[in-house]
């Protein structure tokens, strides 16, 4: 059978849309701390049986691609984590954990921004949403645009991972550059660093706001 094609009508609405499909059944092989592991019997598709799926509960997270510079010489500010589950030290933007019920999605990013960074800005913007693996996690992630940055009058104490990281001003074009080689493989930086240099090349006229509707 051929894969049907979308109609014109339906292109230029093209836009991801929340729905569901009959749970039959569901439960929790795991939890831990942050995530919990689950497993649904779920029917896919009116035709078919039902299908079982395993999944990462996620509570989501927030990313911040902190901006400085002059039109044209834009600077991205990039951390070196090390990353446990995968061995390596990776280069990342500020990024945290959506774990405080309730709270506002800027606020946290703005919490990361200056645990990470020391760092504060007065414009926000929103630069992308994503699922980080639908195929297998819940996780939905919102990185925001950072700008007009100053130093916090408070500093932080950064423990674990966080106590060994380091930063650099990279400038955006080599940043791309930086992705396109392959030396960057963090996810919420990768798409951070592309989407800021797309908005860009639109003059950043067609970001949105920090308040943005969110599908989570």
């Amino acid at each position: 059978m051929s894969l049907q094609e979308i109609t014109p009508e339906e292109k230029a609405r093209l836009c991801d849309q929340k729905t569901s499909r009959e749970l039959v059944e569901q439960r929790r092989i795991w939890q831990g701390r942050i995530i919990a592991l689950k497993e649904d019997l779920v029917r896919v598709s009116d035709e078919g049986e039902p299908v079982i799926r395993q999944y990462t509960q996620h509570p989501g997270a927030v990313g911040v691609l902190a901006v400085r510079g002059q039109a044209g010489e834009e600077e991205v500010l990039l951390l070196r984590q090390y990353r446990h589950p995968v061995s390596a030290e990776l280069w990342e933007i500020p990024a945290g954990l959506l774990d405080i019920e309730g709270e506002d999605y800027q606020v946290a990013a703005a919490r990361e921004l200056a645990e990470e960074t020391d760092l504060e800005a007065g414009r926000w913007d929103v630069l992308a949403d994503l699922f980080t693996s639908p195929g297998g996690s819940s996780e939905s992630l919102r990185i925001f645009l950072a700008r007009d940055l100053s130093g916090t009058e408070q500093t932080f104490t950064r423990e674990d991972e966080e106590a060994t990281m380091v930063s650099a001003w990279v400038s955006l074009d080599e940043a791309v550059s930086h992705v396109l080689a392959g030396r960057i493989h963090n996810p919420t930086a990768l798409v951070g660093i592309l989407s800021a240099a797309a908005a860009r090349a639109r003059n950043w006229q067609d970001l949105r706001p920090a308040d943005a509707p969110w599908m989570r």
